[in-house]
């Protein structure tokens, strides 16, 4: 089992809007053979820590999951929480996207940059 972070975001406005109104989370499992678990934890970042994203993924092997979550918030964290005999070969990303579905770079995370 493994406990993957973005770590907190800082989303404040920038020009009348937020630099990221949605978060695409994307989540890979590469085993073959194997299948994993995966808890997705959104958080809410405002001067206190709020759940409001909360979804346990079950995938098969060579399983591809992909779910665009709100983000238009101050701020925000995800926490992922892999288990399942292939968590190792689990992995994970999330991407920042603007008004118009753009990626937002400064938000864009990949698998190496979560926080263990």
């Amino acid at each position: 089992m493994a406990v993957l972070s973005t770590g907190p975001i800082e989303n404040n406005l920038s020009g009348g809007s937020r630099p990221t109104q949605q978060v695409t989370i994307l989540i890979v499992n590469t085993d073959s053979v194997n299948s994993s678990n995966v808890l997705i934890e959104g958080y809410f970042l405002n001067g206190t820590r709020t759940l409001y994203v909360l979804q346990s993924v079950n995938l098969t092997p060579g399983q591809v999951f992909s779910q665009t979550y709100y983000a238009n918030l101050d701020g925000y964290e995800y926490v992922f929480t892999t288990s399942g005999n292939a968590a190792s070969l689990t992995e994970i990303s999330a991407w920042g996207k603007n008004n118009t579905g753009q990626l937002e770079t400064a938000h864009r995370l990949v698998l190496n940059e979560l926080l263990i």
